[in-house]
């Protein structure tokens, strides 16, 4: 039951009604028995700032953000996290006694899956596929593991220059740039491959970013992980799969960054395995 009382969470982007967070959020609100309610507020550009002391008025506890508004948001803030400024973009936000917080729970849900390998992760070369701003949260993630080197993977030149000049004084391991022609050479010293491209998505989900024959070229005990969550599994996976891979989807740093968000809201322990079955049962997924 929706009180005056209710307390009031989101997620704001342009568009947002495809948004799986609300999914996850109500189911472990449900869970824990809590009065608030977690709804997907559309939110165009242009609108951002006055959108923004808008939900302070209303007493909003905390939002989500996605696309476009994750470096937009950056000077709204009153407190950005030191993860959120070397990522160079917020994905929650919440309010404190002095304005809006922001930080970015991506790369922590990156970080969820791959931490439960126990793995030697000093002994790991990490090979990023895409540059744009899903790699910048893969990339800090990367190197919280403590990865021995890194290494993106992108078309234009220019701009692969750019994001490893964004680095510099960073604490990231070894960051190289590469481009697509050099996977041949490249595949066979990544264990840890991941896709932060849109390849492979819906509608085009019979595309993949590395072809079959490449996959194959992957180490003994490699990982490959697709931040594309549906479909699931994607033909990249499968790929990985055929190869003798270890797979993770999408879907496990959909769930990651969204518990990891809504700890900080509601300041305590959060269901983490129901938000991961109602994305599964709402996606018609095995559970």
């Amino acid at each position: 039951m929706i009180t005056g009382k209710t307390k009031l969470l989101g997620v704001i982007g342009h568009p947002v009604e495809h948004s799986l967070s609300p999914v996850m959020h109500n189911a472990a609100i449900a869970h824990l028995g809590l009065d608030y309610v977690y709804l997907p507020l559309p939110v165009k550009p242009e609108d951002l700032p006055v959108a923004v002391a808008g939900f302070a008025a209303l007493g909003v506890v905390g939002f989500s953000v996605t696309i476009p508004h994750k470096q937009a948001i950056l000077p709204l803030l009153s407190e950005v996290s030191p993860v959120a400024k070397a990522v160079g973009a917020v994905n929650t936000v919440w309010h404190t006694g002095s304005g809006w917080a922001g930080t970015n729970t991506d790369v922590e849900g990156f970080l969820a899956p791959l931490l439960a390998c126990h793995r030697d992760w000093s002994q790991t070369s990490a090979l990023i596929l895409g540059a744009g701003g899903a790699a910048r949260a893969v990339v800090a993630g990367c190197a919280q593991l403590g990865v021995r080197d890194i290494g993106v993977v992108g078309r234009d030149r220019h701009k692969l220059e750019a994001f490893q000049r964004s680095w510099v004084s960073s604490p990231v391991p070894v960051l190289a740039t590469h481009t697509w022609e050099e996977l041949p050479q490249l595949i066979p010293q990544s264990s840890l491959l991941v896709n932060t491209t849109p390849v492979g998505m819906y509608p085009k989900v019979d595309e993949m970013p590395v072809s079959p024959a490449l996959m194959v070229a992957l180490p003994a005990g490699a990982i490959v992980y697709d931040l594309i969550y549906t479909p699931n599994p994607t033909e990249f996976l499968k790929a990985a799969r055929s190869a003798g891979a270890m797979a993770i989807d999408g879907l496990e740093m959909l769930v990651g960054q969204g518990a990891a968000a809504l700890q900080i809201w509601l300041q305590q322990p959060v269901p983490v395995g129901v938000m991961r079955q109602s994305l599964r049962q709402h996606l018609g997924l095995p559970t």
